[in-house]
């Protein structure tokens, strides 16, 4: 199971109110914040410290960066 990162709560506050997605929530439940989808395989060391930055799958992190 993946570890969400630290952030001020404000900001977790902030991503629940505009995204309406609770990010350590679906870090610790191994799914996307975005898609909804479970986080699944990461293509390397690098996309999965960001998962557990963002919340964001392979799939995600791909169409967005």
């Amino acid at each position: 199971m993946a570890k969400p990162t630290e952030k001020a709560p404000e900001i977790d506050k902030a991503i629940k109110d505009c995204f309406g997605v609770d990010r350590k929530g679906a870090i610790e439940s191994d799914i996307c914040a975005l898609c909804g989808k479970p986080a699944g395989n990461f293509t390397d060391s690098l996309s999965r410290r960001e998962y557990e930055i963002s919340g964001m799958c392979q799939k995600c992190q791909d169409e967005i960066f």
